[in-house]
């Protein structure tokens, strides 16, 4: 009976387990190499944050009332525009470092957008 029982908590636990690792994403790739390896890694990593951002942001824009959706419109074009040139300060430091900084600048700028449009920001 003991047994029984703990092969079922095994069970149950393994479950749960698998289920937990199912709903989270693969584990972020570490962005190394080269300097260019480095600034290709952080643009791929980027592009895929953008998706994501523009299907929340469309998600949001079909969900909201017109002058909501107006304001978000206007609010994410000016985003846009804040983020671009908050990067470019990076991108116009010193060295091959600049590339970087403001690669990732890029990443984490897109990817706090997103989340904040999904509703996911790490103020909730």
């Amino acid at each position: 009976m003991i047994r029984l029982a703990s092969i079922t908590a095994a069970v149950l636990i393994g479950a749960a387990a698998f289920a937990y690792a199912g709903d989270q994403s693969e584990p972020e790739k570490s962005c190394d190499g080269s300097t260019y390896e480095i600034v290709e890694c952080l643009k791929a990593k980027t592009a895929q944050w953008d998706k994501r951002m523009t299907i929340a942001y469309q998600r949001m824009l079909n969900a909201g009332e017109a002058r909501q959706r107006e304001q978000l419109r206007v609010a994410q074009r000016l985003w846009i525009q804040y983020r671009d040139a908050n990067c470019l300060y990076y991108g116009l430091g010193e060295g091959t470092i600049a590339r970087i900084d403001a690669g990732d600048c890029m990443l984490r700028m897109t990817q706090s957008r997103a989340l904040e449009l999904e509703g996911k920001d790490d103020r909730n």
